[in-house]
This record gives C-alpha cells, sequence and structure tokens, in this order.
C-alpha cells in the first residue's frame, strides 16, 4: 500500500475563511473549511475519484476535480502525492479557473 500525501494551497483556504467570516460568521467560515479539506481526505483512498477537468485538458498534468458545496477542489496525482492545484468558487466565471491553476 502506498502512501498518499495530500498537498493543499493554505492561502485559498484563508482567503475562503476570511471572506465567510465577515460575510456570515467566524463559525459559518471554520464548517466550510473544514467541510473542503474533509473532502479532500477521500482522495486518500480514491485518487481518481474526481472526472477530468476539461478547461484544463491542455496542460501537462491530468487535472481533476471533486465539489463541496459551491467550490470545485481542483487537483493532479503525481505518483505519491496529490496535488491540490486550487479550491475555486464555482460561481465564478469558469474561464477564471485557467488563471489560478
Amino acid at each position: 500500500m502506498t502512501t498518499v500525501f495530500l498537498e493543499m494551497p493554505l492561502y485559498q483556504l484563508e482567503s475562503v475563511f476570511d471572506y465567510y467570516s465577515l460575510k456570515a460568521s467566524p463559525t459559518v467560515a471554520k464548517r466550510l473549511v473544514a467541510s473542503i479539506v474533509n473532502k479532500t481526505i477521500m482522495l486518500e483512498s480514491n485518487s481518481t475519484m474526481g472526472p477530468i477537468e476539461e478547461l484544463l485538458r491542455h496542460r501537462k498534468n491530468e487535472y481533476r476535480y471533486i465539489v463541496d458545496g459551491n467550490y470545485k477542489i481542483i487537483y493532479w496525482i503525481d505518483e505519491h502525492f496529490i496535488k491540490i492545484a486550487a479550491v475555486f468558487d464555482s460561481r465564478q466565471n469558469p474561464e477564471k479557473l485557467m488563471d489560478n491553476v
């Protein structure tokens, strides 16, 4: 069995937390960030569970995504690592995704 390491862009989670702390409450923000993190942990047991992200198909890595609420968690797999490339609010223009990854 291979150990899988998750690597996550913490600044993006901090941004989500900061936004919802102001717009809703720190409690809501904590719950939302925890939900996103918990969703990524599922990738340890099934790294290919997410479909391929069509907007990033032209990139070198094969990007996949999973969804948690309004957030698309974009990731790619590298032998022993799952790299979270972006935590993207799917209410934005999808073309912005290419600038964030």
